[in-house]
């Protein structure tokens, strides 16, 4: 039964990962902003989170016993439940992304022509991009029924909520002013608002 949860855990993730990789490919071809362009702190902060978590996701898919250490007994229909999660992810992604067309940036900056998204999934939330990550990364760590990427997931979303997040809100609060404050006015972070 690993081994299915292993190839599941290994398809979900080359999955998120080229829906990921085939929308930011069709961005960088209208513009890129190049990482250096960020602050160390926080090129560091996502390597922080980025670096490990993929590190141990490919642990468990290639050679699970470097990962066994930090393995956490869970009922079978959990990591089931992760296994959906995951396959929830991508159309959700695909959503996101496609909302986002060429918005998409891999930094916290804004584009020379960055237009402010408020339809699709931005209707509700303003970074649904990193509330659906973070779903389908928990779903992950269910299918490896691995506690240390629980705890990664639960970081990540510490991380972006306390470095990440607000920098980006503060340069789309520069460059599009009172409608970008009128928009987080409307909508939840990571959540929609109640």
């Amino acid at each position: 039964m690993e081994d299915i949860f292993r190839a599941m855990l290994g398809l979900l993730l080359a999955l998120n990962l080229g829906i990921s990789g085939y929308h930011r490919g069709r961005a960088r071809s209208e513009e890129t902003i190049p990482r250096s362009a960020e602050t160390q702190s926080v090129r560091l902060a996502r390597v922080a989170f980025a670096v490990p978590g993929m590190l141990l996701l490919l642990a468990y898919v290639i050679h699970p016993p470097l990962v066994a250490w930090s393995s956490l007994p869970v009922p079978l229909w959990s990591r089931w439940f992760g296994v959906l999660v995951g396959l929830v992810a991508a159309p959700l992604n695909i959503w996101v992304l496609s909302s986002l067309g060429k918005n998409v940036s891999e930094t916290v900056l804004t584009k020379t022509n960055h237009e402010l998204v408020t339809g699709g999934p931005y209707r509700w939330v303003r970074h649904p991009l990193y509330t659906f990550n973070f779903i389908m990364l928990g779903g992950l760590s269910l299918v490896a029924a691995n506690w240390l990427m629980a705890v990664l997931v639960v970081g990540g979303v510490v991380l972006f909520s306390v470095i990440i997040i607000p920098l980006e809100e503060v340069e789309l609060a520069k460059k599009f002013g009172g409608r970008y404050r009128d928009y987080q006015t409307r909508t939840g972070c990571l959540l929609p608002r109640m």
